[in-house]
């Protein structure tokens, strides 16, 4: 489960939970509606571990953003999947390293992009965008973000919980290569995934009692450490390779990890 939303059409719905509004519930935010909160409640309930991981998640997405701005020489960045804006987003994070950074955020979810115009706002010295789009909407999202990022340099492709509202039908990999292709050599891609191999049974109970109640399109489908290994294909995997969120990276403000987290994440380059 997470803060990113992904697919379907972005026609406002309250009455269903949707999965930015779910995540914003589980950070305790007000951003939400009874579905949203229901839906968060008994998926927790099913799965402890889901709040210290969204949390763990977000941590993650902060010391990739990092690690890419300090080490990497990243000064753009494609967010997708941004979900209802918290501390330290994307931009936040890379601004204080380098003022001049851009980024263009995508998100499907109407309540987003109201939410984005407001908090979203850049530095005087920086840029950001924002678009409403759905993942599998990859040529609509590359020509809306050349207005702002320049796809010749190396970007840092963000995908931090959100590939799992893709199926198998729609061929995640498959938006991740063309995602990629499009890209400058160089590039980085940030992502994360909940995991159908760690809590198997908790995160199977998790997650239908969270599809029970997700708005169209907005179901989620944990996958394996293999199967998240592979939306790397094409990129040079960074250590620590695909691992636990707290293993990847840890910072001393993180403090101790709580216990076995059903996500994994990596950081791959493209060659």
């Amino acid at each position: 489960m997470s803060e990113r939303s992904a697919g379907g059409t972005a026609a406002f719905n309250s009455s269903m939970a949707h999965p930015a509004r779910v995540y914003n519930t589980w950070l305790g935010g007000k951003d939400n509606y009874p579905a949203d909160r229901e839906a968060a409640e008994l998926a927790a309930a099913a799965n402890p571990q889901i709040v210290p991981a969204v949390r763990a998640n977000r941590a993650f997405l902060g010391r990739a953003v990092r690690q890419l701005v300090g080490k990497a020489g990243i000064r753009q960045f494609l967010d997708i999947g941004t979900g209802i804006p918290a501390a330290d987003n994307t931009h936040e994070v890379a601004q204080r390293a380098d003022p001049g950074a851009r980024v263009v955020y995508v998100d499907n979810d109407p309540i987003v992009l109201a939410h984005a115009r407001a908090l979203l706002v850049s530095n005087a010295e920086g840029a950001t965008d924002y678009l409403q789009a759905d993942l599998r909407d990859v040529d609509d999202i590359l020509t809306a973000a050349r207005r702002t990022l320049d796809l010749s340099q190396p970007v840092g492709l963000m995908l931090v919980a959100v590939l799992q509202y893709i199926p198998d039908v729609d061929d995640p990999r498959d938006i991740v290569r063309r995602l990629l292709d499009a890209l400058a050599p160089g590039s980085h891609v940030v992502l994360s995934h909940p995991a159908a191999d760690i809590g198997a049974e908790k995160v199977a109970e998790s997650m239908r009692v969270y599809n029970d109640r997700a708005a169209e399109h907005a179901g989620a489908t944990p996958r394996t450490h293999a199967e998240v290994t592979r939306f790397f294909d094409g990129a040079e995997l960074l250590d620590p390779g695909v691992v636990q969120l707290p293993e990847w990276h840890p910072e001393p403000a993180d403090g101790p990890a709580p216990g076995a987290l059903p996500m994994w994440c990596g950081v791959g380059r493209k060659p």
